[in-house]
């Protein structure tokens, strides 16, 4: 029983964690896409044309998905103390 439950409680997190990355994960690789074929295209070689654009929309993306990340990470908290809770019984 004990075992299951850790399985879920594991499993559950990871699940988590990967839902709650995605956002800024997929922008990064988004426009760093578009900012090297940018500098393929124009021969810009460049390291903070690079790293600029990155930051200015992982932070974009942090202000407009960061409600939706923070109640994803307390509904994952209120399932590991719920969790927690019925193991105890």
């Amino acid at each position: 029983m004990e075992q299951t439950v850790i399985l879920d409680v594991g499993r559950q997190a990871l699940m988590t964690g990967i839902m709650v990355s995605a956002p800024v994960l997929g922008t990064a690789l988004v426009v760093g896409i578009m900012v090297s074929v940018f500098q393929s295209v124009t021969q810009v070689q460049e390291m903070t044309l690079t790293f600029v654009p990155k930051a200015l929309c992982c932070a974009f993306a942090l202000m407009v998905f960061g409600n939706w990340i923070v109640t994803t990470i307390l509904a994952l908290i209120h399932f590991c103390f719920d969790q927690i809770a019925h193991i105890a019984r």
